[in-house]
């Protein structure tokens, strides 16, 4: 079922609104928890949407202050998931300190919109006290890639560090990049994923004014509905995912545990909308179909879809159409975003490690809130509580604004 040049996944980590790391985060989502709460600073009162979904535990908990002080929170959420990975991969210590060559180890690590918490903050700073009050570290704390280099610097990481933009597929996208760096031949291990922090009036806002929140404010638990009838928009989220992905023999000549494979990615474009998919979901279905094809599967063996699935009308309804056209109506599709919120940037990683986990356990978690399914909605919907089911291959899909589409095939090793 495999492709030739198979691709381990030895080493998860996670920070999301519903745990601190990988196995918090998994046993919430399997006990159907929800990680959204009501906004209730000062600065929300003005704003429609008034829910987020923060991450569980603060990262400042666990970096060092003058880490903490010298990294935007999109970077902080970064470090504390990847080394986590870092070390589920027996990988401790840097690069130098490990049986990695750094020359043959890269990092691929995604954003939405990067450091927006510094690039307001000091706008807010510039404005109030002038130029020579402005931070020195503005610079390095707002690029976008700055996430994936604190996570290069960290792990000592020099076959290359890369960053991909792509609004909410950053996360999986960047998985995918990795998959094609490995199979170049440009590195043994790739640590990749996604991150994401933009709590903030003005993302708030600019959410709101396009109709894009949920503003069932007075529930804020019931408020992420991926493909109910009663769905209103998304919840904005906050975390990281990290995978340590690793050539199948580099894996297995130093004994590594192996979670699973990532089999293949496909990526693909609507050319359609800046923010709409293409309503019948032809780009997306492109991308299941090529990451399966470039994974050596069929459809055949896919028995699970951890759906992109945010809970807004448009968007559910276009995945649902791919999906039954890439996959039939067989697979057993899921959306955890009902439980994390949608993590933008870090969305496709953490939603990549549920569907490992998904597979390794044999076991799907609900989609939270599916009350009353769309009639348009012709799926496999796992509702009320998670499924037992027995999985060889499953998918997860990620899109985002711009027509980015990508999708990720998993399978056991």
């Amino acid at each position: 079922m495999t492709a030739e040049h198979d691709i381990y996944v030895t080493g998860m980590g996670a920070t999301t609104p519903l745990g601190g790391d990988v196995s918090s985060t998994w046993s919430a989502m399997l006990e159907g928890r929800s990680g959204v709460t009501a906004l209730e600073d000062d600065w929300a009162k003005q704003l429609t949407a008034r829910l987020v979904a923060r991450v569980a535990v603060e990262p400042t908990e666990t970096l060092s202050r003058v880490e903490a002080r010298r990294l935007d929170r999109c970077q902080q959420l970064a470090l504390v998931a990847a080394r986590e990975a870092w070390a589920d991969s027996g990988l401790a210590g840097s690069a130098g300190d490990s049986n990695v060559d750094p020359e043959r180890l890269a990092v691929v690590l995604g954003t939405g919109i990067g450091g927006a918490l510094t690039l307001l903050g000091q706008d807010d700073v510039l404005e109030a006290s002038g130029p020579r009050r402005v931070s020195p570290l503005t610079v390095p704390m707002l690029m976008p890639n700055s996430p994936a280099a604190a996570v290069g610097l960290d792990v000592g990481a020099r076959a290359g560090v890369h960053a991909p933009v792509s609004a909410c597929a950053s996360g999986a996208e960047a998985l995918a990049w990795a998959v094609d760096v490995i199979r170049a031949g440009r590195a043994d291990v790739v640590v990749s994923g996604g991150t994401e922090a933009c709590i903030h009036p003005l993302p708030m806002a600019g959410f709101g004014q396009m109709r894009a929140l949920s503003t069932r404010n007075d529930d804020p638990e019931a408020a992420s509905r991926p493909f109910d009838k009663g769905r209103d928009g998304f919840v904005l989220g906050e975390g990281a995912g990290v995978l340590v992905l690793e050539r199948a023999d580099h894996a297995r000549a130093r004994g590594a545990q192996v979670y699973g494979v990532l089999a293949g990615g496909g990526i693909t474009s609507d050319a359609y909308h800046i923010t709409a998919p293409d309503p019948v979901g032809s780009g997306a279905a492109r991308a299941i179909g090529l990451a399966l094809e470039r994974g050596g599967l069929t459809r055949a063996d896919i028995g699970h879809v951890n759906a992109h699935a945010t809970s807004t009308a448009v968007g559910d309804l276009a995945e649902a159409q791919a999906i039954r056209a890439a996959l039939g109506n067989d697979p057993v599709v899921t959306s955890t975003k009902s439980m994390t919120g949608h993590l933008l940037g870090a969305a496709g990683a953490v939603e990549a490690i549920a569907t490992v986990l998904a597979i390794r356990d044999g076991i799907i978690p609900v989609t939270r809130n599916l009350d009353d399914p769309d009639d348009e909605i012709d799926l496999d919907l796992v509702r009320m509580t998670a499924r037992k089911v027995s999985l060889d291959a499953a998918v997860s899909d990620s899109f985002g604004f711009g027509g980015h589409n990508v999708a990720l095939a998993f399978c056991r090793a």
